[in-house]
């Protein structure tokens, strides 16, 4: 029988985040993966765990697939822990569970902290839909297309962001967005706008790895000056009142 493959979320800043369920499925695991073997190791010393531990990041993540994959298919329980919050979100982890299903292991996920969800719930600024695009492209026409749906979408938007691209990547959401629009830092729950945030930054640049929420793009307000000027140049021309006034209302978002 295969092994299984356990996705465990560690604790995004407070040791004490770290569950009982964590530390058992840790001990217990016959090896461990992680993005960062110097910080996980500190993690388990803190659990009590010593265990075989390996390192898994974007660098290696191919060939350490194949090692996962042969551990399962050898019967090994396999944990995979990445520096901080849940596997796979904007971390390695997605290849490791395709290895899994390829060997028809079974995959356990162990739920804990999450930067995403803690960003959502401490920022204040979601209530329903968001959207979560990870950390910004680098360059090019992903990053275009990326900072436009940022700055035009109907939902927040939740990102990562690498404490050495931090400032640059502001001041481009400030540039899309306009440098009014509201964002909340979560780390240290600081509110405020993009423009204040591209000033304190160019002060005291950020440590860290971040997770910024940027508020959604504001609905314009209707233009009734422009809907009447539609409406009169229709009528004008032959349209019905109703219809012209129906399609000034399409055209603006004024009541009909």
């Amino acid at each position: 029988m295969p092994g299984r493959l356990f996705l465990c979320a560690t604790p995004i800043g407070n040791l004490e985040d770290a569950s009982p369920r964590l530390a058992r499925t840790l001990r217990e695991a016959d090896v461990i993966y992680a993005e960062d073997t110097r910080r996980t190791a500190k993690l388990l010393a803190a659990l009590g765990v010593t265990g075989e531990l390996r390192s898994y990041f974007v660098g290696n993540e191919r060939r350490r697939t194949a090692d996962i994959a042969a551990d399962l298919a050898a019967g090994r329980d396999v944990a995979l822990v990445t520096d901080a919050g849940s596997p796979a979100v904007s971390d390695p982890g997605a290849s490791a569970v395709e290895a899994a299903r390829r060997v028809q292991a079974e995959v356990v996920v162990v739920p804990g902290p999450s930067a995403v969800v803690a960003a959502v719930m401490g920022s204040g600024m979601v209530d329903g839909r968001f959207v979560f695009e990870g950390f910004l492209e680098r360059r090019g026409r992903d990053r275009s297309r990326q900072l436009e749906r940022i700055a035009t979408g109907d939902a927040p938007t939740v990102l990562f962001l690498s404490p050495h691209r931090a400032a640059a990547d502001a001041e481009a959401l400030a540039e899309a967005c306009g440098e009014d629009r509201r964002v909340c830092v979560a780390r240290e729950l600081w509110w405020g706008t993009l423009g204040e945030l591209v000033d304190k930054w160019r002060q005291d640049p950020p440590r860290g790895e971040l997770t910024l929420v940027v508020a959604e793009a504001e609905e314009p307000e209707p233009d009734l000056e422009r809907a009447l000027e539609i409406a009169r140049r229709l009528v004008s021309a032959g349209e019905p009142a109703s219809a012209a006034a129906r399609e000034a209302a399409e055209a603006t978002g004024v009541p009909r």
